[in-house]
């Protein structure tokens, strides 16, 4: 069976867009996402090495992915500490849709023949937590949640953040790749592209959601694992999302819209409204002084160079100068 969008009444969401949809057969809903420029101006902003920008950009594409979820305005973000060769990662969502990143690694550490070299997502955050944030302005409680990295992929942490904080079963898959071209009589160019899609498992009745047990680690002798028998909708949706590969997610020519009719159209997927994502940061110049009258008058004058005091914002790169005695 051909795809032809104009039949769903939409248009192409096309690049750094967020594609709602869901799919009535298998009562789960979810989000799709490509990005494309905008992911590049974040990672080449920063010039990082090809694995840390890989996994900002797998970090990126989550945040995108989850934050456009929020029905009010507000923030969401994505952070992690750990002890790996890329000890933290910060993704800011502002709603309705801008995103800001930054990712801090040991550069040690990226040098030819380094740990960093070649290791897989995992292998880079190491161990620590990844918390998830969500804010929603002045007078509101903010809610955050924490989830190990004990060795796993962002993948697995979004299953387990739904499968604790929320109790919906959620399945995840993340792809970020780089794209080579060559124009007759210029030297190759290179850039980023990313893609994900998200489904959730949300049927009328509450009872169909159960899920096993976290495993609990080391158990003792004898012990029998929680299991369960999972419903047969929802097995069905997990193994559609499965056969989902890296380069379908990340090839231009795979729309999201094309991606979800392949997995879904035989149960009856319905699209959304695509919500447009953008490289925005939240730094002024207003606020990076207002920084700067926080710390003591001693502090400032230890930041003082040749008259000036200069403030580089870590997201966006945006350098800020002040006079001395104008702070």
């Amino acid at each position: 069976m051909a795809f032809d969008i104009e039949a769903y009444g939409l248009k192409a969401a096309g690049p750094d867009a967020v594609r709602p949809f869901t799919v009535d057969g298998l009562d789960v809903r979810g989000r799709a996402v490509a990005l494309g420029p905008m992911l590049n101006q974040i990672l080449d902003r920063h010039a990082y090495p090809a694995p840390v920008a890989r996994l900002l950009g797998e970090a990126i594409v989550l945040t995108a992915l989850l934050g456009t979820a929020l029905k009010f305005d507000g923030r969401f973000t994505v952070q992690t500490q750990s002890d790996g060769p890329v000890n933290m990662l910060v993704v800011d969502f502002t709603a309705p849709g801008s995103i800001r990143a930054y990712a801090r690694y040991d550069e040690q550490a990226f040098r030819p023949g380094g740990p960093g070299e070649g290791a897989d997502p995992a292998t880079l955050l190491g161990r620590g937590h990844l918390a998830m944030t969500i804010d929603q302005g002045k007078h509101m409680q903010r809610y955050q949640g924490l989830v190990e990295l004990d060795g796993i992929s962002l993948e697995e942490v979004a299953r387990r953040y739904f499968a604790r904080s929320e109790q919906i079963p959620t399945e995840v898959r993340l792809g970020v790749g780089r794209l080579f071209t060559r124009r007759d009589g210029q030297s190759p160019s290179e850039t980023w592209t990313a893609g994900g899609i998200l489904v959730q498992f949300l049927p009328e009745a509450p009872e169909r959601m159960r899920q096993a047990d976290l495993h609990p680690g080391n158990m003792p002798e004898g012990t029998q694992a929680h299991t369960i028998d999972e419903d047969d909708a929802w097995m069905e949706a997990k193994s559609l999302v499965g056969t989902v590969r890296d380069d379908e997610l990340t090839d231009p020519e795979i729309t999201v819209e094309r991606l979800l009719f392949r997995l879904f159209h035989e149960r009856g997927v319905r699209m959304f409204d695509a919500q447009p994502i953008l490289d925005r940061c939240r730094c002024s110049r207003e606020k990076i002084e207002a920084v700067l009258e926080n710390f003591s008058a001693e502090e400032r004058t230890d930041m003082v160079q040749d008259g000036r005091i200069i403030v580089t914002c870590e997201f966006c790169s945006t350098r800020y100068e002040f006079k001395a005695e104008a702070v």
